[in-house]
C-alpha cells in the first residue's frame, strides 16, 4: 500500500501531495489522528485530506485508514507479518499468498537485470571450463544453496552446496581463479558468510551475493570481483520463520538455472537431461492396468 501511494506522488496534485508524504513519513500515526489534525499538519484542508484518499484508490478516508492499519500491521510477531493471532485459516492462505505475489511482482519491477546477465556469464563460463560452482549457505539460506547444487549439478557442471560454517572457509580456500562462489543469506550479517566471500574474493575466485540491499554482505559485494543480486522484501531479516526471503532466493536460484542452461547450449545437455529423466522413470512404481492379465 505505501509502495503504491509512493508512486503516485507525481500524479496527484500539489496539496495531495502534501497529505502522501505525511501518510509515507508516518504511516500509524496517520492511521489514528483525526481528519482535523492530519489536514493541519498536511498544511490543506479537511475535504483534500478525503479527496487524496479517493486518488488513490480508496473509498474514502474511514476505508483509507481501516487498509493503512492492515498494512503496516506487524502481525505475529517472529511468525508472518501479515497473519493476526485470531485468522482463520480461509485469512491464512490469502494473507500469506498476497504477500509472496507481492514481494515477487516487487522483485520483476526491480530486478538489475544487468548483474543478473553478468552473474548467469559467470556461472556458465566456470560450467564450460570444468571449474567449481560451490553455494554457501546458512541456517534457512543453506537449504536454498542445497537446491541450488540439485539444480546446477543436472546441467553436468561441478556444482556443489556447504553449509557447515568451518567447511566453508576450507572449501573456499581451495577454489580458483574462473571458480565461482554463490553466497546465499537473507540478513547479510552472518560472519562465516562474510568470511566465505573475503576467501574467495582472495584466491581469484568470482563471487555472486544474494541478499538483502544495505547489508554487510551487500557492501561487500559492491567492490570489483563480485555480483551483488538484491533480493529485498518486507519481511525483517531477524524473523525467526523466514518465509517470503526464501522463496525470493529460489526464485533468483531458478533465473540463473534457466541463464546458465541456456548459455551452456543443448549440445550434450539436452541428451544428457534425457537420459536422467528416463533413468529416474525406471525408478518409479507404476501401477499395473487394469486389463492386465496376472
Amino acid at each position: 500500500m505505501l509502495d503504491r501511494i509512493r508512486a503516485s506522488i507525481p500524479a496527484l496534485p500539489p496539496a495531495e501531495q502534501r497529505v502522501a508524504r505525511l501518510v509515507l513519513a508516518d504511516p500509524r500515526s496517520f492511521a489514528s489522528l483525526p481528519v482535523g489534525e492530519l489536514a493541519e499538519r498536511s498544511h490543506v484542508s479537511k475535504p483534500t485530506v478525503v479527496r487524496f484518499c479517493r486518488s488513490v484508490g480508496y473509498d474514502g478516508l474511514a476505508d483509507f485508514k481501516l487498509k493503512l492499519a492492515g498494512s503496516v500491521n506487524e502481525g505475529v510477531p517472529f511468525v508472518h507479518r501479515s497473519v493476526d493471532d485470531d485468522d482463520k485459516a480461509g485469512d491464512i492462505v490469502v494473507k500469506v499468498i498476497d504477500n509472496t505475489v507481492s514481494a515477487l511482482l516487487k522483485y520483476r519491477n526491480a530486478a538489475a537485470a544487468g548483474a543478473i546477465e553478468q552473474a548467469i556469464v559467470l556461472l556458465a563460463a566456470a560450467g564450460r571450463a570444468g571449474k567449481r560452482i560451490e553455494f554457501h549457505g546458512v541456517g534457512n539460506s543453506g537449504i536454498v544453496a542445497q537446491d541450488a547444487q540439485h539444480k546446477f549439478f543436472r546441467l553436468g557442471v561441478h556444482a556443489a552446496a556447504v553449509s557447515d560454517g568451518h567447511v566453508q572457509v576450507m572449501s573456499a580456500t581451495m577454489l580458483g581463479p574462473g571458480d565461482c562462489a554463490v553466497i546465499i543469506s537473507n540478513s547479510g550479517r552472518s560472519k562465516d558468510l562474510l568470511d566465505v566471500a573475503q576467501i574467495a574474493h582472495r584466491k581469484g575466485a568470482a563471487v555472486i551475493v544474494i541478499t538483502t540491499s544495505g547489508s554487510p554482505l551487500a557492501h561487500l559485494a559492491l567492490s570489483p570481483g563480485h555480483v551483488l543480486l538484491a533480493a529485498d522484501h518486507p519481511e525483517d531479516w531477524d524473523r525467526y520463520s523466514p518465509m517470503v526471503s526464501r522463496l525470493l532466493h529460489l526464485l533468483i536460484i531458478d533465473i540463473l538455472t534457466t541463464g546458465v542452461a541456456l548459455r551452456l547450449g543443448s549440445t550434450g545437455l539436452r541428451p544428457m537431461l534425457q537420459e536422467i529423466k528416463k533413468n529416474l522413470r525406471a525408478r518409479r512404481y507404476i501401477e499395473p492396468s487394469s486389463d492386465s492379465t496376472p
